[in-house]
């Protein structure tokens, strides 16, 4: 009997060890990608951890730790060919009056090879009063953004910088997320989800913020990693703090929307995966307002 019983604990120790292997292999694995981490409370469990992320490890951490591992994985079905969204409400607002931060006069974007596009780097004094306004073209159409110089100056010059560029041109947008958080990611021309300009900098604007439909954001792998990709959130989910805010979308929210209903093939270990209706953007132009 005790013999039966030892063996039985060591055959339950064993089961453990080698789960807790499968996890930091998918940890691993995760951490590889560039993504946006978060989770919604309870609501789902995505990868293994305390983040969800777009690419890298730390992307956003979820307002909650979430559970332990049903990721969806590259093998996983895809989603209901029309997703039930929450409403875009409430909805981004351009910020009114001074930022509560001084801008930054002076921008480091360090090295970080290889780019998915070769294009140099940004220059290193910001324009913080200016009004900048992208609109992003798709094959779905155009969704034009006000950018936060005031509030995320270093930010919006490298994105304005490399859509002036051409950098976006002709990029997929590889990953869309309709459960726990609500994102459309893009801003990476290899389409992977790992891919970025070869240079890197740090995040602004991240005290308080909060991420309400029609956000745009910065992807990241962590602190100081951010690059070229980018979110937009269609509605409201529990993202914390850790995503540069720099634009508020004016027009085309419904887009992005419209993708997001048409659900995606969950292929993204991190959650999500590629849109069943494939976004491409075919250039960013940009303006004042």
């Amino acid at each position: 009997m005790a013999g039966n019983k030892e063996r039985q604990r060591k055959l339950a120790r064993e089961r453990y060890e080698r789960q807790q292997e499968r996890r930091v292999e998918r940890q691993r694995r995760i951490r590889q990608r560039t993504a946006i981490g978060g989770s919604a409370a309870a609501v789902i469990a995505i990868a293994v951890g305390s983040f969800f992320a777009f690419g890298g490890s730390s992307k956003p951490a979820a307002s909650t730790k979430p559970a332990a591992s049903t990721s969806p994985t590259a093998s996983a079905s895809p989603s209901p060919s029309h997703v039930t969204l929450p409403a875009a409400t409430p909805l981004a607002v351009v910020p009114k009056g001074a930022p509560t931060v001084p801008p930054a006069s002076h921008c480091t974007y360090t090295p970080s090879p290889p780019a998915a596009r070769n294009v140099g780097t940004p220059p290193v004094k910001p324009d913080s009063s200016a009004k900048s306004q992208a609109t992003i073209v798709t094959n779905r159409g155009s969704v034009v953004i006000d950018l936060l110089n005031s509030r995320a100056p270093c930010t919006v010059s490298s994105f304005v910088y490399l859509a002036k560029k051409g950098y976006f041109n002709s990029t997929p947008c590889p990953r869309i997320v309709s459960s726990g958080i609500y994102v459309l990611q893009c801003g990476d021309p290899t389409g992977t989800g790992s891919g970025g300009p070869g240079y890197k900098f740090a995040s602004e604007n991240t005290t308080g913020a909060t991420y309400p439909a029609g956000t745009l954001a910065m992807a990241n792998a962590g602190p100081g990693t951010n690059g070229s990709q980018f979110f937009i959130v269609y509605a409201g989910g529990g993202l914390s703090p850790s995503y540069t805010p720099f634009g508020v979308v004016v027009k085309g929210l419904d887009i992005v929307r419209k993708v997001a209903q048409a659900g995606n093939d969950n292929s993204n270990p991190a959650g999500g995966g590629k849109p069943n209706e494939k976004v491409t953007i075919e250039s960013v132009k940009i303006s004042s307002y």
